[in-house]
């Protein structure tokens, strides 16, 4: 018989090994697909506990980002309107020094599973999507961060059709 690792496993695993730091970041977003529909994001963020390429500009590091994803679609239709996403991702940030506040950088790659197929005018092709994103932001001493973020999902081809969606938005989070 063989034994596979579930989900929460890997998770807790890849968690371990990223050296994660005590604090836990809270974040809610906004946006707009490419179609014109509104997304809102709520996430929860685990900072890692590792710094590299340090210099007098800043350094590089990360953290795991879980969110969940309301997709309000355009059409009204039952079939089409209201999808739901969960995600998954390591995001690497390059922060720049700052005195205060702390311009920010980051991009990362991670799976997204999404309650229908079809979002707005869009046919994803399979529950399971691969979450790609680029931002900017602002990080404050107090733990608070805002930026601005594109994401796209899209299954990489693995199930025809394969549309893809994107949500720009602008977001908020704070570290407790």
């Amino acid at each position: 018989m063989r034994k596979y690792l579930s989900l929460p496993a890997v998770v807790v695993l890849l968690l371990g090994s990223a050296g994660v730091a005590h604090a836990v970041e809270v974040g809610a977003a906004g946006g707009v697909t490419s179609q014109g529909d509104m997304t809102y994001r709520l996430s929860v963020g685990l900072p890692w506990d590792q710094q590299w390429w340090k210099s007098d500009l800043g350094h590089a590091t990360g953290y795991w980002d879980a969110g969940y994803t309301y997709w309000e679609g355009g059409s009204g239709d039952d079939n089409y309107s209201g999808a739901h996403s969960l995600s998954l991702s390591p995001v690497f940030t390059y922060e720049f020094s700052g005195l205060g506040v702390t311009p920010f950088l980051e991009f990362g790659v991670g799976v997204a599973f999404f309650s229908k197929t079809r979002v707005g005018e869009k046919q994803l092709g399979s529950s399971f999507n691969f979450e790609d994103r680029i931002g900017a932001g602002l990080r404050f001493a107090g733990g608070q961060k805002i930026g601005v973020r594109a994401i796209h999902y899209s299954n990489a081809g693995i199930k025809q059709p394969n549309d893809g969606i994107e949500s720009f938005s602008a977001y908020y989070s704070h570290a407790f």
